[in-house]
């Protein structure tokens, strides 16, 4: 498992470390699918060149970037093609109903279940915490992003407390739950 929630992506030197190593190959030879569903009002949709930018400034080809809306499902076989999965921010909401009701859920969690790569940013983060219903469950924890301050960096207890906050320049590494499950901050 390789899931990586944040407040805004790939903003700090750390975070990009933990991408980058998440990753697991050059990242030259890296495909990434960016999905930007989420950004449906205007300050939303004003941040998706920097989301984009965050994968072109760790050295991922913009040829080799993928752009896909859910407007339909994506068989996990070919969701399997990609080394990452780019969640953008914007409306939670619209988000996870999108997710659900093109049946993009099962496909995401085979995917993470089988050890694929997921950066969450916002509410690319909000849909795996239980901030909403039919939420992914993969954090049993409501989730605040974008905090004046947030938890404190180190390894994550089970159960978890019910309400994880995370900073703009945080992230929850996960690898295995309960097992293996981090913050790190700058």
């Amino acid at each position: 498992m390789r899931v990586m929630l944040t407040s805004c992506g790939l903003e700090t030197k750390k975070i990009e470390e933990a991408f980058l190593k998440f990753l697991g190959k050059a990242p030259e030879q890296a495909n990434a699918l960016f999905i930007p569903t989420a950004a449906i009002d205007a300050d939303a949709i004003e941040v998706l060149p920097k989301c984009m930018e965050d994968l072109l400034k760790v050295g991922i080809p913009k040829k080799n970037v993928r752009v896909f809306d859910l407007h339909q499902n994506m068989p996990v076989e070919e969701l399997k093609t990609f080394d990452v999965v780019y969640l953008c921010g914007g409306r939670t909401s619209y988000l996870l109903g999108r997710i659900n009701d093109t049946g993009f859920r099962e496909t995401l969690m085979s995917y993470i279940r089988e050890n694929g790569f997921v950066i969450g940013v916002s509410a690319g983060s909000l849909i795996f915490a239980s901030n909403l219903p039919d939420n992914l469950g993969l954090v049993d924890t409501k989730m605040d992003v974008h905090c004046e301050h947030g938890d404190l960096p180190g390894p994550v207890s089970f159960p978890l407390k019910a309400n994880t906050k995370l900073t703009n320049t945080a992230a929850m590494l996960i690898r295995s739950i309960p097992d293996d499950v981090e913050i790190i901050d700058d």
